[in-house]
């Protein structure tokens, strides 16, 4: 355990501004029960309206958070999940993908082409096979013995920018634009248990065969269901180097809330890079007790709440101002 006071966010008042409504109270007993899903950006709103009819349907946490972020993967307008996403530099969508479930197990897949529901996939690859991680043309391979349809879909506007982007060849992400290239979502059903999943096609206009935090393990998502789950969004490289969401799951193991987990994780992130005012990053974690928490470097991090029967978007709070 850490010492009283280690967390550099006591004594500090954060708390998420809501776009609709209050924030939800905290929990006072061990483990949350009626059920909540919580994911990242404005596309959670519908995504959390997925999970929870999974979870009507006799769905558990795993079957919450797989369709809760199928319903973003199959919006073929976004352009930064799925396949209507804007490509690499050579003009291909590859998708990655993971999950993890309340018993510790966890499924990625990365680099997948022409798969229309990479996280489905990846929970796949955690069920049927001894892997966690399949890539590239291993992971289609697997997907299509699955029965995953082949898809060759291409976004039109997708195409379009990359068309445009090769005039110039050159990139320099907008923050909360082409940054928020996730959506990782995290489920506790009825019976307090907790899984999450994480997809996206990464960033625009990357070199092929590049992999950021959303499929893997500890990075872009993590669930301990002992303590609680995190989830990412933004640039991954820098998830990736401070293994974020299984940091915040740590903290919380220690005693911090999960608003106090995440931020100590973005100042983490602060510590190590130099140059924060040009990316965006932003967490979100839920624990035991169904308490819930958010923290980003940038503002604009808008996350989807769905507890006590309301689904409504809330903005985190921030590092920058």
């Amino acid at each position: 355990m850490l010492a009283a006071g280690a967390f550099a966010t006591v004594g500090r008042k954060i708390s998420a501004t809501p776009l609709s409504a209050v924030s939800s109270d905290s929990i006072g007993h061990d483990r949350y029960s009626s059920g909540l899903v919580i994911s990242t950006w404005d596309a959670g709103i519908s995504a959390n309206d997925a999970a929870w009819k999974a979870l009507l349907a006799g769905g558990n946490c795993m079957d919450m958070a797989e369709k809760g972020v199928n319903d973003t993967e199959a919006n073929l307008s976004n352009l930064s999940v799925g396949l209507g996403a804007l490509p690499d530099r050579d003009g291909r969508t590859t998708l990655d993908a993971c999950v993890m479930n309340y018993d510790g197990m966890a499924g990625s897949v990365m680099c997948l082409e022409n798969i229309k529901h990479p996280a489905s996939v990846a929970r796949r690859v955690m069920e049927k096979t001894p892997h966690v991680q399949l890539v590239g043309e291993g992971a289609y391979r697997f997907a299509i013995s699955e029965g995953f349809p082949h898809d060759d879909y291409k976004g039109e506007e997708a195409q379009r920018a990359w068309k445009e982007w090769l005039k110039t060849s050159q990139y320099k992400p907008i923050i909360n634009i082409e940054n928020h290239d996730t959506i990782g979502l995290l489920a506790m059903d009825q019976q307090g248990n907790i899984a999450g999943a994480c997809t996206t096609s990464g960033l625009a206009y990357k070199m092929h065969g590049r992999v950021g935090d959303s499929p893997i393990i500890g990075a872009g998502l993590y669930v301990d269901n002992e303590v609680g789950g995190a989830t990412s969004t933004g640039l991954g490289e820098a998830v990736v180097r401070t293994c974020g969401s299984f940091l915040v799951v740590e903290l919380m193991r220690s005693g911090a809330t999960p608003t106090e987990a995440c931020t100590e994780a973005v100042l983490r992130i602060q510590k190590k890079h130099k140059n924060i005012k040009d990316f965006q990053v932003g967490f979100l974690a839920v624990n035991t007790k169904g308490e819930t928490g958010s923290f980003s470097i940038q503002p604009g991090f808008t996350y989807a709440l769905y507890k006590g029967g309301e689904n409504k978007l809330y903005k985190s709070e921030s590092l920058i101002h």
